[in-house]
């Protein structure tokens, strides 16, 4: 007959849990990534492809638009910036699950040609339209 120690069990668990906690950090902040301004987020976005365009959303709540920097990089968009942290020193935070702080979205682009057109940021959401070029 055989015994298990409920104990080995416990701590199994608990350490399968720490490594998912640790794949999700990694996936959404990018720690190890080598960048001078430190870790970033990444932020969710759609792509729609028409005949003439591609229209692309990128959920950014709560950012300037000025500090919004979009590039065109061979066939990878860039959408970089920051969200600032609203809390003010000597202000407890009791819970954070929005990200804050520098933020960078790569889109890989479809094969092709294409130039930064509209670009608004209404809503929480910014709109690009990138014309494709014949």
């Amino acid at each position: 007959m055989t015994f298990r120690e409920p104990g080995r069990t416990m701590w199994a668990r608990a350490l399968e849990m720490m490594e998912r906690s640790d794949r999700l950090y990694r996936q959404f902040f990018h720690p190890g990534r080598r960048n001078e301004r430190g870790p970033t987020w990444e932020p969710p976005a759609d792509v729609f492809e028409t005949s003439r365009a591609l229209k692309i959303l990128v959920a950014l709540p709560g950012v300037n638009p000025d500090e919004v920097e979009i590039v065109i990089d061979g066939s990878t968009l860039y959408v970089v910036g920051e969200r600032p942290m609203p809390a003010s020193p000597g202000v407890a935070i009791r819970r954070l699950e929005i990200p804050y702080g520098r933020f960078e979205r790569r889109i890989d682009l479809p094969p092709g040609h294409f130039d930064i057109g509209e670009r608004t940021l209404a809503n929480g959401c910014l709109r690009l339209v990138l014309r494709k070029l014949a």
